[in-house]
């Protein structure tokens, strides 16, 4: 028969952020146990809530089968001498595996023959061997953290409480330092007294539903949705949609019950963003706006509870979130009482990096790349980009962003607009630090762009350029992140940047800092590493490696022109010239990748073919070159695609490889010009046909 097994590790509050992985490896290392113990089953799931983690094995066999194991041991060759008999390392394996040498196999395997030894094993009761297994499963979880309790050496995210672990009706043994397994469990901590029996694995669903935990974290998570949405909209309003606040709130609480709290209009005076980060990183709030978008003065709160005495958990909430608006307000009308102007002339106090100087410093050097870069890209104006420059590190000294760091640069803009900067400086105040994770929006306006430009490459060039570069999961400056910004942005925009040089000019503004390695060598290793996080950005939207790599193989500073070769490759694919584009390639190429020179001596050729071969190359080479130079590339493919007539032509009637020196060294010409010719848009022989 099979059975359903229970596991359920008890905990203190383990944080919510460590849930979702625990959850999934739970699962994940019970299959890999289950499948070494050699137990099949029908399904198995994982839940998990703040104060415990539980695994459900459904109809678990209650006998391993037996197995018959093959020990592979060393080549045959090796375990016999050459006369046949048992050698050292053949008498050591059967030793090894207890036993006789006569008892072992001769097997073979990939068409080598080796020795064997062949064990029958017979299948355990899964009651015996689970103790085991659960034991590995709990052990083998791990946490960003973990923590020991008492004089115990067992690590875990929070100290295990309790243990609840049956197999049908029975209960498994088992003992995590000094916690032994039993058939109870624990309710809510506050709606719930004492341990509760469970009798069963299905007894143990219905034992916490009745004492207020909602286990399934999926099934509690759409509730608090909809809790949520209902309550907002009893107001009048609907929710902010925060996935990350939603699942934090689900990890929180086992038992949710969402309610609507309010908070004076008067606090409406302080920027949205304010008022929303404010009750989301420090209460976990929802906020609500209203039909038109604005924001309301109210607030979702999620009690881990039911909706008794709610009036007053509401008026606590409220309390609580009043306190927090008014040092809001208050940095808020301390902020607008002083110039930003004032505000810069303190970053010279403020240090960026110890070997990269003040912040001020920053500011200098952003204005020269904005100047550079909004000149070659054709963005902005002068005046406008220098004040933008100047101001976008002010808002750094506000109250405000001291007690929000999340807010700068959007408090900047605020800040601007209010002292009455043009709307252009405010926005690319704000816009500066776009995109600030994976999935953010790009800045829209061009000094924007130009300015969230030259603050990413002074990052990477400033930090490549003193030896702090990102090494495995180490990337403490996200560079990883601007760097993959700086694509996406010059992708989207279809910006004409040379990364050599732009990355050439943010060194020179380094000239006073003590720099680990060279210009060209820093200039290099920048361009590479943009350029390599251009692919990673290339493969999330959907190209293929092999168009990216035959692209990616034509060096270029302008990884818009790359991009656009990319694109031109992918339309190449899908077009009836394809398949004629490659045989021309493929068979120009394959046959003179080893000869280097493309000079054809047109006197020499002496058959039909091969002259007319190199009379179409020669009337269309230069409208290729023109096609390419203007980025036309699939014009340019299609005039090299037409040439097949003629190249099946040539292979047909000739043979290259002939005695006669010159005229193999014309024919080879003739092919490797054009090869190389195609090779000016992309390697095509790193594309799989």
């Amino acid at each position: 028969m099979a059975r359903d097994l229970i596991l359920e590790i008890g905990v203190e509050e383990i944080p919510s952020v460590y849930m979702n992985k625990a959850i999934a490896d739970l699962k994940t290392i019970a299959i890999q146990k289950l499948s070494d113990a050699r137990l099949s089953y029908k399904g198995i799931e994982s839940f998990g809530s703040p104060r415990r983690l539980t695994l459900l094995v459904e109809q678990l066999e209650e006998q391993q089968p037996d197995a018959v194991i093959a020990n592979r041991g060393p080549k045959k060759s090796i375990a016999f001498d050459p006369e046949g008999k048992p050698s050292k390392a053949g008498l050591g394996f059967a030793r090894s595996q207890k036993v006789d040498f006569k008892d072992l196999e001769v097997r073979e395997v990939g068409g080598i023959e080796y020795i064997f030894v062949i064990k029958k094993e017979q299948g355990n009761a899964s009651t015996a061997i689970l103790p085991g297994i659960m034991q590995d499963i709990i052990h083998g979880l791990s946490f960003p953290k973990s923590m020991r309790w008492g004089y115990y050496h067992t690590r875990f995210a929070r100290p295990i409480r309790w243990l609840l672990a049956l197999f049908g009706n029975d209960k498994v043994a088992l003992q995590i330092e000094n916690i032994a397994s039993g058939c109870y469990t624990y309710g809510h901590r506050f709606l719930s007294r004492g341990p509760l029996e469970v009798k069963n694995p299905r007894d143990y669903f219905r034992v916490l539903k009745e004492n207020y935990v909602i286990l399934n974290q999926e099934e509690r998570k759409e509730l608090i949705r909809q809790q949520v949405a209902d309550a907002a909209a009893n107001a009048g309003g609907r929710p902010m949609e925060d996935d990350d606040l939603l699942e934090e709130v689900n990890y929180l609480l086992e038992y949710p019950t969402a309610f609507y709290g309010s908070f004076s209009s008067s606090y409406l005076e302080v920027p949205p963003e304010v008022l929303t980060t404010t009750m989301i990183e420090h209460q976990r709030y929802f906020p609500v706006f209203d039909s038109s978008g604005k924001l309301m003065p109210g607030f979702i709160g999620v009690r881990n509870g039911t909706d008794h005495s709610l009036d007053v958990v509401r008026a606590g909430n409220e309390r609580v979130l009043k306190a927090r608006l008014e040092d809001a307000l208050f940095f808020w009308k301390e902020d607008i009482r002083k110039p930003l102007e004032d505000m810069v002339q303190g970053l010279g106090d403020v240090l960026f990096h110890e070997r990269l100087g003040s912040i001020m410093d920053k500011v200098e050097r952003l204005k020269n790349l904005a100047l550079y870069i909004g000149q070659v890209c054709g963005l902005s104006d002068e005046k406008t980009l220098k004040r933008a420059a100047h101001l976008c590190k002010a808002d750094l000294l506000s109250n405000m962003v001291y007690e929000f760091p999340e807010l700068q640069g959007i408090m900047g803009r605020y800040y601007a607009l209010n002292q009455g900067e043009s709307p252009e400086v405010s926005e690319a105040i704000c816009e500066h630090y776009l995109p600030r994770f994976a999935g953010d929006r790009l800045p829209a306006s061009g000094s924007g762009k130009v300015l969230s430009l030259a603050e990413k490459i002074d990052n990477l060039v400033g930090f490549f350029a003193i030896g702090i570069k990102p090494s495995g999961s180490q990337d403490p400056y996200a560079l990883r992140r601007q760097a993959m910004g700086m694509v996406n942005m010059i992708l989207d925009s279809g910006l004409n940047l040379n990364l050599a040089s732009l990355a050439g000019t943010a060194y020179d503004n380094y000239a006073a800092v003590k720099a680990d390695s060279s210009r060209e060598d820093t200039v290099a290793e920048v361009v590479e590493f943009i350029v390599q996080r251009m692919r990673g950005v290339l493969l999330e939207r959907g190209f293929s490696y092999d168009l990216i790599d035959a692209a990616l193989a034509v060096p270029s500073y302008d990884i818009t022109e790359v991009y656009g070769r990319i694109t031109a490759l992918q339309e190449l694919r899908q077009s009836d010239i394809f398949e004629d584009y490659m045989v021309v390639y493929n068979r120009c190429h394959n046959l003179s990748k080893k000869w280097e020179d493309d000079t054809v001596n047109a006197d020499i050729l002496v058959d039909e073919s091969e002259i007319n071969l190199h009379r179409s190359f020669s009337l269309i080479k230069y409208d290729v070159y023109r096609s390419i130079n203007r980025r036309d590339y699939l014009a340019a493919c299609k005039m090299l695609a037409d040439l097949r007539p003629q190249v099946d032509e040539f292979f047909n009637a000739v043979m290259v490889m002939v005695e006669d020196e010159e005229l193999k060294a014309a024919r080879l010409g003739l092919l490797k010009s054009i090869a190389n010719l195609c090779n000016f848009i992309a390697d095509f022989s790193a594309i799989v046909a």
